[in-house]
């Protein structure tokens, strides 16, 4: 009895663990949320920062596990090198760096895109040219690697390669945009060697998801021409509903699940809901609502943030900074506020949800902890947490895309210069 006893602890303190630490895309499932306890209610105009550590530029936003930070950046000077860093949660001091060659040929060349996914022993990065890594997550040493662009034949999208790989059933899954039927790659995460390759479509940047549907477990992607659910184990299309871009493709936020709604939105070609059946391998269209063009927008077309959903609402930013509030069944606006980022084609909040109270974190480099009801935006408290720099945009004073993490009640963001470490513990 005792030793059951201590099996459920060792494997509650486990899942204890994973979920106060952020490692992969939008945290612990994928989801943007921060599940953690304890944390403040209230921030100081300039939030004090723990640490601070120098890096290049970049637009990939930092992981946490296993009491270390990963984040990615670029060098161009004198040569173009793509570099992967390993930090001390507690100090930013980097314990390891990983260096290899990598000459951008796409637009906005600050540095790689994906977030580098952390998984028991091992890391898994993505550069922005197709430069595949796994490593030894404690020392850096390179377990397997594959140069995407070459053994592929990357149809290389306009800002390179920036949907984040995802891991399922052993499977290190990865949206390579590749000829010959290989927009979609699975690779033994153990040897790297390929399991299947699928999809001819175009490419894109949306980092896909995983879901259960019908008793099994489903791959969301959203491709340059079409939104489609595949069977992870063996890369077979089990359904897909054309989403088509128009101009070119430009979805960048991820897939979006909540109860049984999935929704999408991107800069060009606007919003749209499925339905997902869940007794069969199927979805059905509820609403599509695209506006004229980027600036005469109907419903959202976001761009960079991935928008949140919550209690029959969805939330996000516009092409130009609107902040909006929809209906679910229909799309419509129910409200917008220009207030929580200064109005600007592409400006960026990223949200995070941690128990009733949204995290919102701005291009300006603010905090924002917020109430988000049908009623409107509720502004808590916002203060400075890094400050925006030009690698990424050189427009208005520079930009902080680059989504935070949220760990060990601490929040992790970096700029183009620098990422710091700020203690977010209630006091």
């Amino acid at each position: 009895m005792r030793t059951i006893f201590l099996v459920v602890l060792v494997a509650a303190s486990a899942i204890s663990q994973s979920l106060s630490e952020w490692h992969q895309w939008r945290g612990p499932h994928r989801d943007g949320v921060w599940h953690e306890e304890g944390v403040t209610d209230s921030l100081p105009d300039e939030i004090p920062v723990k640490w601070r550590t120098s890096i290049g530029a970049g637009y990939c936003g930092p992981t946490v596990a296993n009491g270390r930070v990963y984040v990615m950046d670029r060098l161009d000077d004198p040569d173009e090198l793509e570099r992967v860093h390993c930090l001390d949660w507690k100090t930013g001091k980097i314990l390891w760096t990983h260096t290899y060659p990598s000459v951008y040929r796409v637009s906005y060349k600050a540095g790689p895109r994906c977030s580098v996914l952390v998984t028991n022993d091992r890391a898994y990065s993505l550069g922005t040219m197709g430069h595949l890594r796994c490593f030894e997550a404690k020392s850096g040493k390179v377990l397997w690697k594959h140069d995407l662009l070459e053994e592929y034949e990357i149809r290389m999208p306009i800002w390179g390669i920036a949907a984040s790989p995802i891991l399922e059933g052993g499977l290190l899954i990865v949206p390579v945009s590749g000829k010959e039927g290989a927009y979609l790659v699975a690779f033994d995460s153990s040897t790297g060697e390929e399991r299947w390759r699928g999809l001819s479509d175009r490419g894109n940047y949306s980092a896909p998801i995983v879901i259960d549907q019908n008793g099994q477990r489903v791959l969301v992607c959203w491709t340059g021409d079409r939104v489609v659910g595949v069977e992870p184990a063996t890369g077979k299309l089990l359904w897909h509903v054309p989403f088509k871009a128009k101009n070119m493709p430009l979805g960048v936020a991820s897939p979006v699940l909540h109860e049984d709604l999935l929704f999408f939105s991107g800069f060009y070609d606007g919003s749209l809901m499925l339905r997902i059946h869940k007794e069969e391998l199927k979805v059905t269209e509820v609403w599509r609502r695209r506006g004229q063009n980027e600036r005469s927008t109907d419903s959202l077309h976001t761009i960079i943030a991935t928008p949140f959903l919550k209690d029959g609402h969805a939330y996000g930013v516009c092409s130009y900074g609107e902040f909006r509030c929809l209906k679910l069944d229909s799309g419509d606006r129910v409200w917008e506020d220009l207030t929580a980022v200064p109005k600007s084609r592409w400006a960026t909040i990223h949200f995070v949800q941690n128990g009733e109270r949204t995290w919102m974190f701005n291009e300006r480099g603010e905090l924002i902890i917020a109430d988000l009801s049908p009623k409107g935006f509720k502004e808590i408290d916002r203060g400075l947490l890094i400050k925006p720099t030009r690698a990424q945009l050189n427009r208005r004073g520079g930009v902080c895309w680059s989504h935070p993490a949220f760990a060990y009640r601490h929040v992790f963001a970096r700029n183009d210069e620098e990422i710091v470490c700020a203690d977010l513990s209630a006091r």
